[in-house]
């Protein structure tokens, strides 16, 4: 007998929805058959057997929300735990998390885990210094056979998980790698007070409860932050050029049914522009810059309950018409949330457009690892001068926002000459 877990379907995951089941109590499963359909705080995702057997019982019925990780959801009786499968979270040598047939479910998920009644089911593995071990139940299993220790292994998988490779290059017996010098401890967060202690009387609001969505865009855009020293840096662009061409392209591609736009132009620009100043394509690492050989350009999507980032992976390899092509495939399906988590887990560089909403100008924040993000305004006539002469021009202001310990002044300001120049003549993102 083996208890299926709640699988972890990213390393930011904490607890998800049990959105549907696809066999039920009797049931003969093989490895691969897709069994359940777990929603996370970002995606809703399938969750594959990794061997046979016969569902003894459903103990988490479909529709339940807030499951926590690890808890028992079934048991299977003669086979091993259903979770994602390692092998299908493949990594294209060209983006660090897309291509290759991705997955439909990412690793991370907890072993298996043999039958106790009357006993919690058991916590992850956890390193000595209380971090938890992310590993591919396959990496676990391979690793109990052999006898090594997965705190003394390093992962080589999305997010530093450890995979079968990894496995399969340790050595029997590993032991933890020596634990790091202590460091000093994060400040307490902040107490939030209450509505109430703030002077709002109860009764005079209504309360719509925190989503899994919403409760990670809080986290992760206060700390990014509060400890990311960061500043903004803007321009103005003048796009009537920019709309000319657009119309071009748009009239030529007519007839293969794909319309470009103005974001998509600018997504093509953003990423051509880190190819000619490769510093701003850079992320921060405790053990260094880490120099992106590709433009993984994460574009903002706005979605019920939040935001969220689909890539478009190696855009500055990518012609108009496929990322017009990609862009709405990802956004579609980000609002049905059926993305994949490579499909927004990663990035090099982020772009929020909010001038479809009129918004002039904004400064957005970043999005870690990301050293960048840009943040588009409206386009819109204004005034300009040109030599001593009044004209009027098609205006867009962008902001630039980066990560001060990467993108200093003087790479913003050269990459965001270099985007300009690609704005203002789009000829010259094809040349």
């Amino acid at each position: 007998m083996t208890d299926i877990l709640m699988p972890a379907l990213s390393p930011t995951m904490e607890e998800g929805a049990l959105a549907k089941w696809f066999v039920k109590a009797g049931d003969a499963v093989k490895s691969g058959d897709v069994i359940a359909e777990i929603e996370t705080d970002k995606a809703t995702m399938e969750v594959e057997a990794v061997d046979e057997g016969v569902v003894e019982a459903i103990l988490v019925p479909e529709g339940t929300e807030g499951v926590k990780v690890n808890t028992v959801i079934a048991r299977l009786a003669g086979g091993l735990a259903a979770s994602p499968p390692e092998g299908d979270h493949k990594t294209a040598s060209s983006s660090p998390n897309g291509g290759g047939g991705p997955p439909k479910a990412v690793e991370g998920a907890s072993p298996p885990t043999k039958t106790q009644p009357a006993s919690p089911p058991p916590a992850p593995p956890r390193k000595e210094d209380g971090g938890r071990i992310f590993a591919s139940p396959l990496a676990r299993r391979l690793a109990e056979q052999k006898g090594i220790d997965l705190s003394g292994v390093a992962g080589s998988g999305p997010h530093g998980r450890i995979i079968k490779a990894d496995i399969d290059a340790a050595q029997p017996g590993s032991k933890p790698a020596p634990a790091p010098a202590a460091v000093a401890a994060p400040a307490a967060p902040r107490q939030v007070q209450s509505l109430e202690q703030m002077g709002i009387a109860p009764g005079s609001y209504d309360l719509i409860p925190l989503d899994g969505m919403r409760k990670t865009v809080a986290r992760r855009m206060t700390d990014s932050f509060r400890d990311v020293p960061h500043f903004p840096l803007s321009i103005d662009l003048e796009i009537d050029g920019l709309l000319a061409a657009r119309a071009r392209i748009n009239a030529l591609l007519e007839a293969e049914g794909v319309k470009v736009s103005v974001n998509d132009l600018v997504i093509k620009a953003c990423a051509v522009a880190l190819k000619r100043v490769p510093e701003a394509n850079a992320s921060y690492t405790p053990e260094g810059i880490a120099m992106h050989h590709h433009a993984d350009i994460a574009m903002a999507v706005a979605v019920p309950g939040g935001l969220i980032t689909p890539i478009i992976r190696a855009a500055e390899t990518k012609g108009l018409a496929q990322i017009a092509r990609e862009a709405k495939d990802l956004a579609e399906r980000a609002r049905t949330k059926k993305l994949k988590p490579e499909e927004f887990q990663g990035g090099t560089f982020s772009v929020s457009n909010l001038g479809m909403f009129g918004i002039k100008s904004f400064a957005s924040i970043i999005n870690e690892p990301q050293g960048c993000i840009l943040s588009v305004g409206a386009g819109e006539k204004r005034p300009v001068v040109r030599g001593n002469e009044l004209a009027v021009a098609s205006v867009m202001s962008v902001t630039l926002t980066c990560d001060h310990r990467v993108v200093d002044g003087a790479v913003g300001a050269r990459w965001l000459a270099a985007f300009k120049a690609l704005i203002e003549e789009p000829l010259t993102m094809i040349v």
